[in-house]
C-alpha cells in the first residue's frame, strides 16, 4: 500500500532568517492579490516568491513568474538562505490553534509518499479538480523541480502507533522549528533522523491507504510531472536521486519497506495526519453564485418549495442575528435516524446520518433555511450512478437539487469556475451579495471526515471544495527538491 520515505528537506537557515513567521505563508490557493503583496513586502526571502510569484505586464515564455521562482530558488541555495538537511528525515509537526474559543493541537508528519495512480486505490482523492489550476502548478514544478508546499493526507491509525513512535523519538528534544504566525497559530516541528523510528513509521504505514484532504491539484500535477520526466528518460546525471532510507526494515508482508534509490520525482511531499487525531477539524466551504441570466429570486424561492421546507429568516440591519442563524443551520443539520443515509461501507469510523439543510441569502436582508422535505426519497432524486455515500453529501444535494436543477450551473459550466466562487467568509458572503458582486449565497454545514473517507474509499469524488480542513498547512517549513 502506501510507501512513505524520509527525504533531505530544504529548510530556512535560521542563522539568516531569525523569525520564520516572516517567511512562511498559507497555501497559494487561499492567497488573494492583497495578501500576495503583503507577503512580498514582509521579507525579501518570503516563500511567496517561490510558491506564488507575481505576474508582470511584460511576462513571456522566457521571463515569467515560474522562471523568476527558479532563479530565486537557485540564489537562495547559493547564498545559504535555504540549506539541506544533513540526512534523510521525517518531520514531526504540530499546529496549535484556537477554534470557537477552544485551544486545539493537530499533529502530523511531513514525508515523501510514492506517487500512485488513483486506480491503484493507494492514494484516494475525494474532490474534482480544475484543469487551469493544474496547468499553473505544472509550469512551476517544471521550472523549479521542487515541492514548496505539502499535500495534506489522512490515514487511519486508531491505536495511534505512528504518533506514539514520533512523540517518543522527540520527547526529550526541543523543537527544531518553533514560531507563532500572523493568525496566532503556534507551529512546532522536530527533525527525526533515527533509522529505527523511521522504519517503525514505515511499517505502520505499509498497509495504509492515504486520503487526500487538501492538495488534489498538486497531487495530480506531481503525477503528470512524473510521467513527463519518465517520458524524457529521467535525469541521466543522477543528480536528482532520492536516498530512500539509511537502512532496510521488513514490512508486514515480509518485504523491505524501502531500500536502494529511486528518482525523487517518484515521490511527492505530504503532511500526513491520523483520522483519529483529536485536533483534526473540518469546516464548511460556502458558495457564492453570479452570472445566472434572468434569475428571478422570488421565483427561485417558490421553486425550492418543491423539494425543501423553506423558512424565512429576516436578517437584522446590524447583522446581530446572523450567528444565531448559522447556529440554527448547524442544529437542524444534526444527526437523524432515517434509513439508508450514508450506508456505504467504509474502513474508517463509520458514516453518520444527518439532515440536509442549507442557508440561502438573496439580498435585501432576507435569509432562508432550506430543509430537504423528504429525506427518505433523497436517493430517488439523486444521480443513480452514484453511491449512497455520495448521494448523501450536503454538497451533492446542494449542487444536484438546487444549483444544477434551478440555476442551470452543470458540469461544464461549473468546471469553468465562472459562476460559482467558494468562500469561508460568512459575513463577507453577505456583503458580496449586498454589493451586487454576487446574486446568491448558499451556506452549508461542514462535511464530516467520515463522509470524505467513505466517498474516497468507494472510488468517487465529491464536488469541488466540499471540505475545508482547518487550519491550512503552512507553506515554507520544508521544501522537497525533485
Amino acid at each position: 500500500m502506501a510507501v512513505v520515505v524520509p527525504f533531505k528537506g530544504l529548510r530556512y537557515n535560521q542563522n539568516t532568517v531569525k523569525n520564520l513567521a516572516d517567511v512562511v505563508t498559507p497555501p497559494y490557493d487561499v492567497i488573494d492579490t492583497a495578501a500576495q503583496d503583503r507577503y512580498y513586502k514582509r521579507h525579501p526571502h518570503n516563500v511567496i516568491r517561490l510558491e506564488y510569484g507575481k505576474t508582470g505586464p511584460f511576462d513571456n515564455e522566457a521571463h515569467n513568474r515560474y522562471t523568476r521562482a527558479a532563479a530565486e530558488l537557485s540564489a537562495w541555495l547559493e547564498n545559504n538562505v535555504l540549506v539541506s538537511e544533513s540526512g534523510p528525515a521525517l518531520y514531526f509537526y504540530e499546529q496549535e490553534f484556537t477554534l470557537e474559543g477552544e485551544r486545539k493541537i493537530r499533529s502530523g508528519f511531513i514525508c515523501g509518499v510514492r506517487l500512485e495512480p488513483y486506480a491503484k486505490g493507494v492514494i484516494l482523492p475525494h474532490e474534482e479538480t480544475m484543469p487551469k489550476h493544474k496547468a499553473d502548478r505544472l509550469k512551476l514544478m517544471r521550472a523549479c523541480r521542487a515541492n514548496f508546499s505539502p499535500i495534506f493526507g489522512l490515514f487511519t491509525d486508531p491505536k495511534m502507533n505512528v504518533d506514539s513512535a514520533l512523540r517518543e523519538a522527540v520527547k526529550e528534544s526541543s523543537p527544531d522549528v518553533s514560531f507563532t504566525d500572523e493568525t496566532g497559530e503556534i507551529h512546532q516541528m522536530w527533525v527525526v533522523t533515527d533509522p529505527g523510528v523511521i522504519c517503525e513509521v514505515q511499517q505502520v504505514m505499509a498497509d495504509k491507504r492515504i486520503f487526500i484532504a487538501d492538495g488534489h491539484h498538486r497531487y495530480e500535477t506531481a503525477l503528470n510531472y512524473k510521467r513527463e520526466r519518465e517520458a524524457a528518460g529521467g535525469d541521466g546525471s543522477g543528480a536528482e536521486i532520492l536516498s530512500v532510507t539509511g537502512s532496510c526494515c521488513t514490512g508486514p508482508d515480509g518485504s523491505c519497506c524501502s531500500s536502494g534509490k529511486e528518482p525523487a520525482y517518484n515521490y511527492v511531499m505530504m503532511t500526513l495526519v491520523n483520522l483519529y487525531d483529536p485536533g483534526l477539524v473540518a469546516l464548511p466551504t460556502h458558495r457564492l453564485v453570479r452570472g445566472v441570466t434572468g434569475l428571478d429570486k422570488k421565483r427561485l424561492v417558490e421553486q425550492l418549495k418543491e423539494s425543501f421546507d423553506v423558512e424565512k429568516y429576516p436578517l437584522a440591519k446590524d447583522r446581530n442575528n446572523f450567528q444565531e442563524f448559522l447556529r440554527l443551520l448547524a442544529k437542524k443539520g444534526q444527526v437523524c435516524h432515517h434509513d439508508g443515509l450514508n450506508s456505504a461501507a467504509t474502513e474508517t469510523k463509520g458514516t453518520v446520518p444527518h439532515r440536509h439543510v442549507f442557508g440561502l441569502y438573496t439580498g435585501e436582508d432576507q435569509l432562508y433555511l432550506l430543509s430537504l422535505s423528504n429525506e427518505k426519497a433523497l436517493y430517488r432524486m439523486m444521480p443513480q450512478d452514484k453511491s449512497p455515500a455520495w448521494q448523501g453529501l450536503d454538497v451533492s444535494v446542494l449542487h444536484t437539487l438546487i444549483i444544477e436543477k434551478y440555476l442551470g450551473i452543470c458540469g461544464e459550466l461549473r468546471a469553468k469556475a465562472e459562476h460559482i466562487t467558494y468562500t469561508r467568509e460568512e459575513e463577507g458572503a453577505l456583503a458580496a451579495v449586498d454589493t451586487g458582486q454576487y446574486q446568491l449565497a448558499f451556506f452549508l454545514n461542514p462535511t464530516l471526515v467520515e463522509e470524505v473517507t467513505a466517498v474516497a474509499a468507494g472510488g468517487e469524488k465529491m464536488p469541488q471544495k466540499s471540505t475545508f480542513f482547518y487550519p491550512k498547512l503552512i507553506t515554507g517549513l520544508v521544501i522537497n527538491q525533485l
